[in-house]
């Protein structure tokens, strides 16, 4: 009988995985493990940043005009000027050879500038002091040759009281100590002489050192190194006139043209709020400083000048902040009404809106509020007056119908995402 035939088992012991798809497979899991880990820190950063910025339910109040106070009786228009700005020039004619500040540089008083070659003004200085030493080392030669002659004169003195000198020789050492004490002075009218003209080349070198003349800011630079600058133009296109320009921004003020059918409505003193074309939201308290006593007959215009009162502005003269009131920018104006003298109603409120009381908040000795524009909050500085029952008076910062914000919570910042409660 025949066997059954025989099935050969497969010989499994020689597959086997390489090594090296191991290590491509454990490179794989760990770069994916890398992508899962910074999806992951990009949600949390996502979900940190949306959780700050997280649109934030307030309630808003409009701020309303003042029901009371002086009404405006004129409006007119104008630009920011400053009443001291000038345009920095040397006072000799020089070269350039350093440049220490540039658009926008805070400046103090008797501050560096620029200096100009001083070369030759140092050599004159140094002749002027070589001539001093000279005629000082004279005075010391002709002090020594007097000490001398004087012992002659009493010398011959003496023997012509004994009749061994003649009067001639008395007469010759007289002569000589004479013509000493004669040649000490000029000298030493040659040493005042030379140290005049040793101030005056000191001076020369100075003039090479140009200084800022009161503290501001630098708007405009008008030289470089290497040029030549002068005092005076000298006809051509290569010298310059002028260093630097600099602003006091201190000192910034309103001038505006009024109409002469108008300006008997306007005095000095008179209260005025001004508003800057660049911040039509921002009221500037303020008061007529002078009206120019003299008229445009072409334009048929007086000039009036306005005085910055709100103490508003001048924080934002601050060194540590940027001037938000630069020279050139255009103002509207409108001037308030007063009231005559001698009424007991002359005091009347310069407020120029009210807000709630609630509204306005209060850090590092000043106060503010939030406004809505758009979707988002804006802090807004603002100056208060005296409190109207819940209200309370807005004398610069903000304009009348914008809405503020009510009872905001603590984390509430500036530029962050709001939702209206109705």
């Amino acid at each position: 009988m025949a066997s059954p035939p025989r099935t050969e088992k497969p010989d499994l012991s020689s597959l086997r995985i390489s090594d090296a798809k191991r290590t491509k497979e454990r490179s794989s899991n760990r770069w994916i493990w890398i992508v899962v880990g910074v999806l992951l820190l990009g949600l949390v950063g996502a979900a940190a940043f949306a959780f700050r910025n997280r649109a934030v339910a307030v309630e808003v109040a409009p701020a309303t005009k003042p029901a009371t106070g002086p009404a405006g009786v004129l409006n007119a228009s104008g630009y920011v000027t400053p009443r001291r700005r000038a345009t920095i020039a040397a006072k000799i004619t020089g070269r350039v050879t350093g440049v220490f500040f540039d658009e926008g540089t805070r400046v103090t008083e008797g501050q560096l500038l620029a200096t100009l070659d001083d070369s030759d003004a140092r050599r004159a200085l140094d002749s002027a002091k070589a001539d001093s030493d000279s005629a000082q080392a004279a005075i010391a030669d002709f002090e020594v040759q007097l000490k001398n002659a004087e012992i002659e004169l009493r010398r011959t003195q003496q023997l012509v009281k004994e009749g061994v000198q003649t009067q001639q020789a008395l007469d010759s050492a007289t002569t000589a100590a004479d013509s000493l004490r004669a040649k000490i002075a000029l000298a030493k009218q040659q040493v005042i002489g030379s140290e005049a003209r040793i101030r005056e080349q000191q001076q020369n070198v100075d003039n090479c050192t140009i200084r800022a003349p009161f503290a501001g800011i630098v708007v405009s630079k008008d030289a470089q190194v290497g040029e030549m600058v002068s005092p005076i133009s000298a006809g051509g296109g290569f010298t310059r006139t002028g260093i630097a320009t600099i602003v006091d921004l201190h000192s910034n003020e309103v001038e505006v043209d009024v109409s002469e059918a108008y300006i008997a409505k306007v005095s000095n003193d008179q209260p005025v709020n001004a508003s800057l074309d660049a911040y039509p939201d921002w009221v500037i308290p303020g008061k007529v400083r002078t009206v120019i006593p003299t008229a445009d007959r072409q334009k048929a215009t007086v000039k009036v000048r306005i005085s910055f009162t709100g103490p508003d502005h001048k924080a934002l003269m601050d060194p540590a902040k940027e001037p938000r009131i630069l020279p050139d920018m255009g103002v509207k104006v409108s001037f308030l009404e007063t009231a005559p003298k001698g009424d007991p109603k002359e005091k009347k409120s310069a407020a120029v809106a009210l807000v709630p009381q609630k509204a306005v908040h209060e850090a590092n000795g000043g106060k503010y509020v939030f406004v809505v524009k758009g979707e988002v909050v804006e802090r807004r500085a603002v100056t208060t007056g005296e409190a109207r029952g819940s209200d309370i008076e807005i004398l610069g910062g903000i304009a009348p119908e914008v809405q503020v914000v009510v009872n905001s919570p603590e984390t509430l910042h500036d530029g962050q995402s709001v939702q209206v409660q109705k």
